[in-house]
């Protein structure tokens, strides 16, 4: 589905729609910035910057780690080989849900810049029309039943179809404009054998999310109930 070509010390993947147009200056921040193509930017562990280039409004993500290892190697990876990569995995399980059908945002391009044996990596997807997190709404008001029935519905078909997501929580689930919801992220995610453990241990980290969002934000509107609400009915629909 999307091509390869090497440009001296840099690996670039890209989507067949942009093969033509990518280059290496499409994973620089700046570039866009000084084109006044930059359109947002949203802070998580790391910085994501959000940019328009004709019909395209896509988001450009630089990998790095975190934890303690992050605190000495920052963005630095041990290569051992292209299809080994962070960048090349998420890149290529993003093109494989969407052909099962999954919501997540379409992978547009990356680069893989190796050093010897380090690496380090960039990804560029499409943006999520009008996305909202479910964190961005829960800071302005309560989730409606029908949006914790979306909510359950989405993870529990992810689920049933393997979907492995290392980092599930709430600013990782997305509403677009028409309330369709896409979950995106998928550094360290995988398609595994659909097994109770890790899909349980999934939803124990989101919900680990919605209790430490609430202790960080002075007004956030959630309650246990929205939980069981959310809870109860995935646990119907993965079966």
């Amino acid at each position: 589905m999307f091509k390869q070509h090497v440009q001296g010390k840099h690996t670039l993947l890209s989507h067949p729609s942009y093969e033509n147009q990518v280059n290496l200056n499409w994973f620089n921040a700046d570039y866009w910035q000084q084109q006044n193509k930059i359109v947002g930017a949203k802070k998580g562990r790391a910085m994501a910057w959000f940019f328009k280039n004709n019909e395209l409004t896509a988001v450009l993500r630089h990998y790095w780690r975190g934890g303690l290892v992050g605190k000495l190697l920052s963005d630095q990876y041990l290569y051992l080989g292209f299809e080994q990569t962070r960048v090349y995995k998420e890149f290529a399980l993003m093109a494989q849900l969407i052909e099962l059908g999954l919501n997540v945002p379409t992978p547009i391009a990356a680069k893989v810049t190796r050093s010897g044996l380090i690496y380090r990596g960039d990804i560029i997807t499409e943006a999520v029309t009008g996305a909202k997190s479910v964190l961005d709404i829960l800071v302005e008001r309560a989730l409606t039943e029908s949006e914790l029935t979306s909510i359950a519905t989405t993870i529990a078909l992810f689920h049933r179809k393997g979907v492995y997501h290392a980092d599930l929580n709430i600013n990782n689930i997305l509403f677009n404009d028409t309330g369709q919801i896409y979950i995106i992220d998928f550094d360290r995610g995988e398609i595994k054998t659909p097994a109770l453990q890790w899909q349980q241990s999934n939803m124990e980290r989101l919900k680990r999310s919605f209790l430490k969002e609430q202790g960080r934000n002075p007004v956030f509107n959630w309650q246990a109930s929205d939980w069981q609400a959310l809870y109860v009915c995935y646990t119907k629909l993965k079966r």
